[in-house]
């Protein structure tokens, strides 16, 4: 069976969008980008890595929006571009502000339809997934049905929304507890998750050899740390593990940015092809891509990556 994957269309990206954020401090600034053609357009929200923005990740963002998605991009309170101060009163509260910004974009996607020239009536608002990269994985994962032990109330918070169908979660934390470093347990106490919840269908995407974590003192452990969404959640169906990928997992976060330490054009194009083709099934859309995304990984004589399913 071989992936065929549909002619790119041309797309169209309008940035920035601005969203009334009552409470938030600031507006809320999103990116859409969409295809110029095609009808019934699933959609992803994708929530970026800390200090992003809505100008990053234009690997997959172009990618997906080429081959029929329209993608949505918050720029959250702790991106480089927003400039919040350390000693900010919202800083401990990051992580929930990021979950609420993508509930919002779902709440206004009337608005943000009629922003983006061609694009009325062309949505699929009963297919809509989640992405997210990093500290964004954590805040798509909440959406998913992951659970943030709240650091005030002491108590799992239920943050999970039903109009999301699937998710893709890449180079995303694990569990807290014991997992995390002294450090982390006292300076981020949002990384105390759970999931035991997140049954909405997920891809989790992990580098062989992402070093982050561990480098910036977040967990005790190594790299398989940020295998933990597969193995332990109940709707997290398929793991791709990378071989001798980094946290940027070859270049995602962007073209050319300086963040990227394993710069790699292949490992790039093999997360749009699986992450497309993954997709594609959760949202009920078509299955021979992924039939085809397993039977090609599993046969290849040189795989860069392995693909497993439960």
């Amino acid at each position: 069976m071989e992936l065929k994957i549909n002619t790119p269309s041309p797309i169209v990206s309008v940035k920035p969008i601005v969203l009334s954020a009552p409470g938030r401090g600031e507006d809320l600034q999103v990116k859409v980008s969409a295809p110029t053609t095609g009808r019934n357009l699933p959609i992803i929200v994708f929530s970026h890595g800390s200090g992003s923005s809505l100008e990053g990740y234009g690997p997959l963002v172009d990618y997906w929006a080429a081959h029929g998605f329209v993608v949505i991009q918050p720029t959250h309170l702790d991106s480089r571009t927003v400039g919040l101060p350390q000693d900010d009163p919202r800083t401990p509260r990051i992580w929930r502000f990021r979950v609420e910004d993508m509930k919002r974009i779902l709440d206004q996607l009337d608005f943000l339809e009629a922003a983006v020239p061609g694009l009325s009536g062309r949505l699929d608002r009963s297919r809509i997934a989640t992405a997210g990269h990093s500290f964004g994985g954590q805040t798509a994962g909440n959406l998913l049905g992951l659970r943030v032990l709240n650091p005030e109330t002491k108590k799992e918070e239920d943050l999970s929304d039903s109009r999301i169908k699937a998710g893709v979660l890449f180079a995303t934390a694990g569990q807290g507890g014991d997992s995390l470093s002294p450090f982390a347990a006292e300076n981020m106490p949002h990384l105390n998750v759970s999931f035991a919840h997140m049954t909405t269908p997920t891809l989790v995407i992990a580098g062989e050899q992402d070093d982050v974590p561990r480098k910036y003192q977040l967990t005790v452990r190594g790299p398989e740390w940020m295998t933990d969404p597969y193995y332990l959640s109940p709707g997290a169906e398929s793991l791709l593990t990378l071989f001798g990928a980094e946290h940027s997992l070859g270049g995602i976060a962007g073209y050319e940015v300086k963040e990227t330490t394993d710069e790699n054009p292949e490992r790039v194009a093999l997360i749009q092809r699986v992450t497309w083709a993954y997709l594609r099934h959760a949202l009920d859309i078509e299955h021979a891509s992924w039939s085809a995304v397993q039977k090609m990984l599993s046969e290849s004589a040189n795989p860069i990556g392995r693909l497993e399913s439960k």
